[in-house]
């Protein structure tokens, strides 16, 4: 019996070792005879090559965020002439490009979800079809319901498909220069807010709104080709679910939860940066679209109205740069200089109203242009502070999950802004309550676990094994629960049979 016993123990220690050269054999030779090796690579891999093709994405980036939020702080051009031309209330116009908006948020973690499940290529090339198809039916609407489905739905919805795809794909190629290629590829947002406007109010002038909007549809089409930049990358995660777990309903709504990162909503840190993200979001869009507005209010013309928006857009270009720049330099956290970049912008945005009511155009030009460096520097690191939160393996669904929750922020922010001029008949209250939002996030943000802490606290791995790993642990649970283990467990633990050593 003794002999049996001797037999089964070593039985179990042969099949353990047979599994775990089984496992070792898959990877490389170097990670064979190096595992400290092995742990450095894959490390580095999950932070990113810091450049090489990632700067043909950061390029592709650059165009295609011209085309998505560069075109949509634009879209104020025609807040005056639908407003003109349908006879409707201002609130009744914003809805337009606060659908917009809250579609392009809404719909982002579908696209985070698809690109962890397939590919972030094909998900890019398809969101920047809709965004076209989108501007083209919107040129042949009778009414108001047609915009809001067509610049508002579709167009939103292809936005959404577009933008987090390309901003967790540059991120995931680079580490050190993360923020400095997110400001880059950004800076085509100032750019295009600065040649956009006067082209459009110029395209609207010839050709009309209906024309203009059929040139940015087939303008929109730009995107496909910037998607199809996009390498299809290794996925390690998907494969492996889709082959361990059953076709059960309850194993795929486990599949889908786990490509959209909802374990991301049990994490305080991660809720807190949400909430401070969202109630700045609230106010963040308010002056594209109503700035130009104002300005024709007070007096001025069309041109210096949309040179208003083209100035901010310019200065938006410079604070993309220098803060992308400066917060890779690490002489301060990056979440430190997100709050600083907020705060101000939140008074720069309180500022617009009371710089004009003097009527003088130099000074609403002066704010504008500290506004947009503020906006524009704020944006290059509301971003590269998700991985510092949640990890690089987990950024593409936190900032699908992003999106979504500041969805119904983004699509209040500007309708709010609306009724507040329609109940006061200027913009100046729109104005003061869209900053004291962005003065808020910041507080929100500063109540972050060891925000006050002068280093970034180490980001929280994934509690979860690897595939292979978990095979020997099944292995090894089956061969201890087998009958012939029971039935030595028992025989050990019997008095009658004592234990050999």
């Amino acid at each position: 019996m003794a002999f049996e016993n001797h037999r089964q123990d070593l039985r179990l220690v042969l099949h353990s070792f047979i599994v775990l050269l089984t496992c070792i054999s898959d990877n490389s030779p170097l990670e064979m005879t190096n595992i400290k090796s092995k742990s450095q690579s894959q490390s580095d891999e999950a932070e990113g090559p810091d450049g090489g093709w990632g700067w043909v994405l950061v390029v592709a980036m650059f165009v295609s965020s011209s085309l998505v939020f560069g075109l949509m702080r634009s879209l104020g051009i025609f807040f005056v002439e639908f407003v003109q031309y349908f006879e409707e209330s201002a609130q009744a116009i914003s809805w337009i490009s606060s659908t917009g908006l809250a579609a392009q948020q809404f719909f982002s973690p579908l696209a985070a979800a698809l690109c962890n499940a397939y590919n972030p290529r094909v998900v890019v090339m398809t969101g920047g079809f809709l965004a076209g198809l989108g501007l083209t039916l919107a040129s042949q609407s009778t009414c108001l319901v047609h915009l809001y489905l067509t610049m508002g739905v579709i167009s939103g919805f292809g936005w959404g498909m577009v933008f987090t795809p390309m901003v967790a794909t540059v991120m995931a190629n680079f580490t050190r220069r993360r923020a400095l290629a997110l400001g880059l590829g950004f800076s085509s947002i100032g750019l295009s807010s600065f040649a956009f406007n006067p082209l459009f109010q110029l395209l609207v002038e010839t050709y009309a709104w209906r024309g203009a909007l059929l040139i940015l549809g087939a303008l929109s089409l730009n995107i496909v080709p910037c998607g199809a930049l996009i390498r299809p990358q290794r996925r390690s995660k998907a494969p492996e679910k889709v082959d361990s777990e059953t076709k059960s309903c309850a194993s795929m709504l486990r599949r889908i939860a786990s490509y959209l990162e909802l374990s991301l909503l049990t994490e305080r840190p991660y809720l807190t940066y949400t909430l401070g993200v969202t109630l700045f979001n609230v106010g963040y869009f308010v002056p594209y679209f109503h700035l130009v507005a104002h300005s024709r209010q007070v007096g001025f013309s069309e041109y210096q109205a949309a040179f208003v928006m083209s100035a901010a857009g310019a200065s938006d270009i410079l604070g993309r740069v220098v803060s992308g720049w400066f917060s890779d330099l690490g002489h301060f956290r990056v979440v430190h200089l997100l709050t600083l970049w907020t705060g101000l912008a939140g008074v720069f945005i309180m500022l617009l109203p009371v710089s004009s009511m003097s009527g003088s155009y130099a000074t609403l030009m002066v704010i504008s242009l500290l506004y947009g460096f503020c906006s524009g520097a704020l944006t290059s690191v509301v971003f590269a502070v998700v991985p510092m939160i949640v990890g690089v393996e987990r950024t593409m669904g936190a900032l699908g999950l992003l999106q979504l929750i500041e969805s119904g922020a983004g699509l209040l922010g500007t309708p709010l802004s609306g009724f507040l001029k329609d109940v006061t008949g200027n913009y100046i209250a729109s104005f003061m309550v869209a900053g004291s939002f962005l003065l808020l996030g910041m507080l929100t943000m500063t109540t972050l676990p060891r925000f006050f802490s002068c280093t970034d606290p180490p980001p929280p791995q994934r509690r979860s094994l690897d595939a292979k790993e978990k095979v020997l642990d099944l292995e090894l649970e089956q061969m201890n629960s087998s009958p012939s283990d029971k039935n030595h467990t028992v025989e050990s633990n019997d008095p009658a049979n004592p234990k050999l050593c």
